[in-house]
């Protein structure tokens, strides 16, 4: 099977489509989108570019999703699967499972087709879940210029380090290491800081932005109008030394509001 970034650039370029074009058409920045091809980013992109994606390059519906998944899925654990899956043509074999749940033992199809969460359902169903007020922390928000963020194409509540946070209750919550100066002296480099996406935000709050085309930064924001009555935010550096930027409320992708910083003590 192809990997997703050979995918991606076969079908642009037998479209007659650039770099260019293609960020163009999907809101996806164009390093962003080479970096998909080359296959320089640890994880697949989220499901919302993947389904532009296919809906820019003619892809069937949820084809890159589909591959995006198992792509996601650890070795470990595709081994583990691939042994639920014979188990189960066995138990099939011997008549001692439905007709339908287990006619292959190919991990891509049985995930394809549907079989494979029918198999983990009936493996997992005993297992008590807990579930622990921890939030994954998705590298660095940039306390300065946007720049582009790819950490988001995370499957949610997945990262390489987690922050326990006791008193956050929003499943969706999740921290990145503050990046630059333009938020201090109340934020610093190297601090983390937990961010809510269930708390909405009001004027003067710290959040932090993601832009339509994927860029984010860390600002305080203040919602008002201009003088055509048009909604604009304006983002606010903590820093005086960095000066404000106004942007359209339509080019903003998500704000989400800072609950909890974790601040690095340094060493004498």
């Amino acid at each position: 099977m192809d990997t997703l970034g050979v995918k991606l650039r076969r079908q642009r370029r037998r479209l007659g489509l650039t770099l260019d074009e293609l960020a163009g058409r999907t809101g996806i920045s164009k390093p962003y989108l080479s970096l998909i091809e080359t296959g320089r980013v640890p994880n697949p992109p989220s499901d919302e570019k993947l389904r532009r994606l296919e809906q820019t390059l003619g892809f069937g519906a949820n084809e890159l999703i589909t591959q995006a998944h198992i792509q996601k899925t650890p070795r470990d654990v595709r081994d583990m699967l691939h042994k639920l899956l014979a188990d189960s043509a066995s138990a099939k074999a011997q008549g001692q499972l439905k007709p339908g749940v287990a006619g292959s033992i190919n991990l891509d199809d049985a995930y394809m087709s549907g079989v494979l969460a029918e198999l983990v359902e009936k493996s997992v169903g005993n297992v008590e879940r807990v579930s622990t007020n921890t939030v994954p922390v998705i590298n660095k928000v940039s306390a300065g210029y946007p720049k582009d963020f790819t950490d988001m194409s995370y499957p949610p509540r997945v990262a390489d380090d987690y922050i326990g946070c006791p008193d956050v209750h929003d499943p969706d919550a999740f921290a990145a290491r503050v990046h630059g100066d333009s938020m201090s002296p109340k934020y610093g480099q190297g601090d983390i800081v937990v961010f809510s996406p269930s708390a909405t935000p009001k004027n003067g709050d710290d959040c932090f932005v993601r832009f339509a085309d994927g860029q984010t930064t860390f600002k305080r924001v203040f919602f008002e109008n201009d003088e055509a009555g048009e909604s604009i935010i304006r983002l606010q550096p903590r820093n005086e030394k960095y000066r404000p930027k106004v942007v359209k409320s339509a080019e903003v992708g998500g704000l989400y509001k800072a609950v909890y910083r974790y601040q690095r003590c340094d060493e004498d």
